[in-house]
């Protein structure tokens, strides 16, 4: 690895060390609470490892927990990663001229954290061809957390007693909103994320989770008619 691509790993590495303070009581508990669903160690471990998403994660072991059909499980992990589709969306233009090793690589390590702060750095104006060396330098460090505290949380976890009460799970959701907050700059994004955290705590009475299906679908209709009411009205004043 040259010098040049050393430093943007390094740094991309280090500018993520802020947002995983909110990952690591999130990976511990989910491997505590995964414990405690009857999956056994290597089934937990092999989640982290090959799935590595926390929110699809923590969904997956509720439902399983519960004892939801794999049809309910699919959908509801799925409605919960479309956000994905958008980040993929958004780094389209920073990876088409990458080879499709580094496309792979990079899209399996595309965690929330690691969008916020690699596509702050893609659209920083400099001529850098090693961008994508600081995005892999987020997604490794994010992934080497997410698996050492997920085996924190089976290993320690569960010698402490009622660690999953201990609140330590906000810290995740203060993380999300800490991340999402600058990016809000108009008013169709407001009304999907207002309409969804609405919905959300109305509908959290709802089996299976699938309040957060209706939540997601709702904040995304509300973004969309939003957005074509603005684009109606600027045709009118035009």
């Amino acid at each position: 690895m040259t010098s040049a691509n050393r430093r943007e790993f390094l740094k991309g590495a280090g500018d993520t060390i802020p947002l995983i303070l909110g990952a690591v009581p999130f990976g511990i508990i989910f491997g505590t609470l995964a414990s405690g669903a009857g999956l056994s160690f290597e089934a937990v471990m092999g989640m982290s490892i090959f799935v590595f998403a926390g929110s699809a994660q923590f969904v997956a072991i509720g439902l399983v927990s519960q004892g939801a059909g794999w049809l309910v499980i699919v959908l509801t992990t799925l409605v919960v990663n479309l956000r994905h589709l958008l980040y993929a969306a958004s780094l389209i233009p920073y990876y088409r001229k990458l080879s499709g090793r580094w496309k792979f690589l990079l899209s399996f390590g595309l965690t929330d954290e690691t969008f916020a702060v690699a596509y702050a750095r893609y659209r920083e104006k400099d001529d850098s061809e090693n961008k994508h060396i600081y995005n892999l330098g987020s997604m490794a460090l994010m992934y080497l957390n997410w698996n050492l505290c997920t085996l924190v949380g089976l290993t320690i976890g569960k010698t402490v007693p009622g660690i999953e009460k201990w609140g330590l799970d906000f810290a995740m959701p203060a993380t999300f909103i800490g991340m999402v907050i600058p990016y809000l700059v108009n008013t169709p994004m407001w009304a999907a994320v207002f309409t969804a955290g609405i919905f959300s705590v109305a509908l959290n009475f709802l089996p299976h989770k699938l309040g957060l299906m209706a939540a997601a679908l709702a904040g995304v209709t509300a973004g969309m008619i939003c957005d074509s009411l603005n684009r109606r009205q600027g045709v009118k004043h035009g």
